[in-house]
């Protein structure tokens, strides 16, 4: 409900001393409580009132009613999430909720690149989890639960070994249920203590097939690229007319397992792989790759036609590093690129004007694994807006759908221990319609599968770029 003293108080601030004055900011808040909206007040001006004195009250007025409006939309929004959720767990559960026996604040860990190869990921998942938590905690007090949850936010800089450091150092503190990490690699260095020790992680974005285990102590929220990517990005490349594909690798368990499943996809479709290049994941210095390409590239233009040639880049982040040097190259440039959803959509490429010309002049389209688009999602976007002033890449969604999938697991199984919710977590997350859509997880606790879209960088009206959707 809206709080009409408080916005007496805010007309009074406004210093209208006029009896008329107050008198109409009345009638309209009544207005506006009764629907009646402000047409009988938007009349002349009385007699010996100054016109402009007139017109700076009417602008004062309809301020407070766009104001009014907002905040009980806002209101609106998030009782409507509140019913929402409370029809999604009554759905998990198989019968209406019943009072939590947990008390106080249950944390959860997140497992977040803020800086290193995807920091802006990082960030954008980061903000999404918040989001979620602020959401979940209003759920909880609207069903009248004693408990909250937190989300403590740990730093992996893509760093598989410095990810297994922050989960033990989650361990040591007593927290057993995680978001992330992000990366395949990660998710490999940190699986054996989680198994051992019985917990949870549950990743938005590992999409490697060596990690699709069953029974383990980790889930998945997206599609592997066996599946998924994998023979997307086949599939793309082929229907563009190319028949040779030059790989360019991240060596590391995401990136050797993705081009494994293009290559798969693509020689059966007819195409034919070239000898490639990988290179380790901490290389932050590509002059020597680049110039090795350059001559892999000529090679295959000569025999091939540069329309029939295309190069593969499976990366993070590090892709800033790789196409200023390849810049350097413009045999480079005269065939079509491809990438993946390490790299889709990534703020770190349009920053650099040296990379962001290079990834333009070569198209580089970046599929990626894409959220259904609903209210929910729409909320999580705008929310990525607001704070971030950029648009939230595809594993955000996931990330908000995890805190919600944990918080109604834990309700549901009265319990924030690590078995307890991994027993109840894919019928939780299989009734719940989130902010990436619907989430079915395979035998492997792996997604099922997912529709995927293309981003590729373009010059808008005012010659700006940015990322946009050029294909579904």
């Amino acid at each position: 409900m809206i709080d009409v003293g408080a916005n007496k108080k805010l007309v009074r601030r406004g210093k209208m001393s006029q009896a008329w004055k107050t008198y109409t900011v009345v009638a309209l808040i009544i207005g506006l409580l009764l629907g009646i909206g402000i047409g009988w007040v938007a009349k002349p001006a009385p007699a010996g009132v100054a016109r402009e004195e007139y017109e700076k009250l009417q602008s004062e007025l309809s301020a407070i009613k766009a104001e009014l409006s907002s905040t009980q939309t806002k209101l609106n929004e998030t009782q409507a999430l509140i019913e929402e959720y409370k029809a999604a767990l009554i759905g998990a559960a198989g019968e209406a909720p019943v009072k939590s026996s947990l008390k106080g604040e249950i944390k959860i860990g997140g497992l977040f690149c803020l800086t290193g190869d995807l920091a802006s990921f990082g960030e954008n998942e980061y903000t999404a989890a918040q989001l979620a938590a602020k959401q979940v905690n209003l759920f909880l007090k609207a069903i009248g639960a004693n408990w909250t949850i937190s989300i403590v936010a740990e730093d992996t800089q893509t760093k598989p070994d410095l990810a297994l450091e922050k989960v033990e150092s989650f361990a040591a503190r007593g927290i057993k249920l995680l978001i992330g990490p992000l990366s395949s690699a990660e998710v490999r260095a940190i699986k054996g203590y989680c198994d051992a020790n019985k917990i949870l992680a549950t990743s938005q974005s590992s999409t490697a097939p060596d990690l699709a285990i069953p029974n383990d102590y980790i889930f998945r929220f997206c599609p592997t690229d066996k599946h998924g990517q994998g023979p997307a990005i086949a599939r793309i490349i082929y229907e563009d007319g190319k028949r040779y594909i030059i790989p360019v690798t991240r060596n590391d368990a995401w990136g050797t397992g993705l081009e494994q499943a293009v290559a798969k996809r693509f020689t059966e479709l007819g195409g034919t792989v070239l000898e490639g290049i990988r290179y380790a994941p901490e290389a932050q210095e590509f002059s020597a790759e680049a110039a090795d390409l350059a001559a892999k590239v000529s090679d295959a233009i000569a025999k091939y036609g540069a329309d029939k040639v295309a190069v593969l880049h499976i990366s993070f982040e590090e892709v800033t590093a790789f196409f200023t040097a390849a810049s350097e190259y413009d045999v480079l440039t005269k065939v079509k690129w491809y990438g993946s959803d390490g790299t889709a959509a990534s703020n770190a490429i349009i920053e650099d004007p040296v990379v962001r010309d290079f990834a333009v002049k070569v198209q580089y389209p970046c599929t990626i694994f894409a959220p259904m688009e609903s209210a929910k999602w729409d909320m999580v976007r705008r929310n990525g807006l607001k704070v971030l002033g950029r648009e939230p890449e595809t594993y955000s969604y996931a990330v908000y759908d995890i805190v919600w999938v944990y918080a109604l697991s834990i309700l549901k199984a009265d319990s924030a221990d690590p078995d307890a919710v991994k027993a109840v977590l894919p019928d939780v997350a299989r009734s719940f319609f989130g902010a990436s859509g619907y989430i079915d997880l395979d035998e492997n606790g792996d997604r099922k599968a997912g529709d995927y879209v293309i981003w590729q960088i373009v010059e808008t009206d005012t010659g700006e770029y940015t990322w946009k959707i050029v294909g579904k």
